[in-house]
């Protein structure tokens, strides 16, 4: 079956490396922002929905760029949406961009609100509403390294690996 994981997240949270793992254990891509807008600039695409639909087109995991929102009516897409405490993000980001914590929390505050902007600017629809997607994994109280064998098991219980 063609699965198509969409990966919503809060920035700090650590989907980046769920989206990693996951893909090493499904044996697919993983697209980002940087991959789609450079398929955006370097094809004849018209806009980034179009970009996401192609690649849509076969396994693959997106994070972001509203693609739970723009292959909401596929049955084959599986939409995630990853957050974290506030103080468990602002900590990953300190360690990531080795950052002080008044920096890291700017970055954070910063990142949130684009993101959300981004997300109702493109959709109509507020980012994060758990209405949006079909499990909300929590990486404070999960931990990082068990969402992805958390993931893998669901898929395996409902046949679609």
């Amino acid at each position: 079956m063609n699965l198509v994981i969409t990966m919503s997240r809060r920035f700090g949270t650590g989907a980046s490396m769920i989206a990693e793992e996951l893909s090493k254990k499904l044996k697919i891509p993983v697209y980002d922002k940087a991959y789609i807008e450079h398929e955006l600039e370097g094809n004849n695409y018209h806009d980034e929905a179009e970009v996401i639909k192609e690649l849509a087109s076969q396994s693959c995991i997106i994070l972001g760029r509203c693609a739970s929102e723009i292959l909401k009516d596929q049955p084959n897409v599986f939409n995630v949406y990853v957050c974290a405490d506030k103080e468990d993000r602002i900590n990953r980001i300190m360690k990531k961009e080795s950052l002080s914590y008044e920096k890291a929390k700017e970055m954070l505050d910063l990142n949130d609100r684009e993101r959300a902007d981004y997300y109702y600017e493109h959709t109509g629809k507020v980012w994060g509403d758990v209405n949006n997607y079909h499990m909300i994994l929590d990486t404070s109280r999960l931990g990082v390294e068990n969402c992805a064998e958390i993931l893998m098991k669901y898929f395996e219980r409902i046949d679609v690996i």
